[in-house]
Parts: structure tokens; C-alpha cells; sequence
């Protein structure tokens, strides 16, 4: 309701102001080129009023050629300064970002909008392992180890090692 009452407002003033504009244009016309009375006249005087004219013409056409340059020499004026504006400023400084925590259920909601239902539980697909299990088999590998190490020792131990690189076990 506001707004278009707001629009309705609007559309008048913008009809006011061309009514506005119509009525000063007239009014300029009339003050600066009058009407003219060409009945009566004779064919010298008519070509005096076209010599007159044509030296109006003439003035109004060098005040406009000024014109357009002073404002051409002004916009060229105010790019320079735009670009000695830009050229003090620097460079654009760009801002620190923040590290933001975001859950994986956050993600896909914001992807998939609010027809994700499902949480993402990822802990729940990880094996679980027995902490006696992982200190046996360490264990194991140590003992392991220390014999094979005796065993490797020395030429013969070296033999066997080429010997099971090549793949011909004797």
C-alpha cells in the first residue's frame, strides 16, 4: 500500500517537472528569440534580418564551441585527478581472514539447503582397536626384529638378502 502510493507520488513529480521544463523553454524561446514580423517588409530588409540572424547565429554557435571545451578540458581534469586519487591511495589492502569451524552437517546443509536430514556421524565407520592387540603385535615385531637382525649378520646374511631380491631362494 505505502508503496505504491509512494510510486503514485513519484510519477506525478516526474510529471510536474516535464510540465516545469516545458513552460521554462517556452519562456527562454520568447525572451531570447522573439516572434518575428516578416509581413510588410521589403527584400533589402528582409536580407539585413538575415544578416542579423545569421550574426547571432554565429556568436551562439563560438560560445558553444567554449563551452564544450571547458568542459571537455574539465573531464579530462577530473580523470587525472580520479587516477592521482587512485595513485595516493595505494594498493587495496586486503583484509585478514578468520579460520571459521564449520561441522560437515553444517556444509551439506548449506549445500544441499534444508532437505538434508542425514548428520554425518564419521567416527561410527572408523574400525575400533583393541589397545592389547596393538601392544602384542609390537611386541612381537621387536622379538622379530632382533632375530632376523642375528641372522642377517655378516656374509652369509647378505647372501640371503640378494638371493631373495632377485627371487631365486636356494
Amino acid at each position: 500500500m505505502l508503496k505504491s502510493l509512494m510510486v503514485a507520488k513519484a510519477k506525478e513529480e516526474i510529471e510536474q517537472e516535464i510540465v516545469d521544463k516545458e513552460e521554462e523553454k517556452e519562456r527562454y524561446l520568447a525572451e531570447r528569440a522573439p516572434t518575428l514580423q516578416t509581413g510588410g517588409m521589403s527584400f533589402a530588409e528582409l536580407q539585413e534580418l538575415c544578416r542579423e540572424l545569421h550574426a547571432k547565429v554565429d556568436v551562439v554557435d563560438e560560445e558553444r564551441y567554449d563551452i564544450e571545451a571547458k568542459v571537455m578540458h574539465n573531464t579530462r581534469e577530473i580523470k587525472d585527478l580520479n587516477i592521482k586519487v587512485l595513485d595516493l591511495r595505494g594498493k587495496f589492502k586486503r583484509p585478514s581472514l578468520r579460520r571459521v569451524r564449520v561441522s560437515a552437517d553444517a556444509i551439506l546443509r548449506s549445500l544441499l539447503g534444508s532437505k538434508h536430514k542425514v548428520s554425518m556421524d564419521l567416527r561410527a565407520n572408523l574400525k575400533s582397536v583393541k589397545k592389547e592387540d596393538t601392544e602384542k603385535e609390537k611386541t612381537v615385531e621387536v622379538s622379530d626384529w632382533r632375530k632376523n637382525v642375528e641372522a642377517m649378520s655378516g656374509m652369509e646374511g647378505r647372501k640371503k638378502m640378494f638371493d631373495a631380491a632377485k627371487g631365486t631362494p636356494q
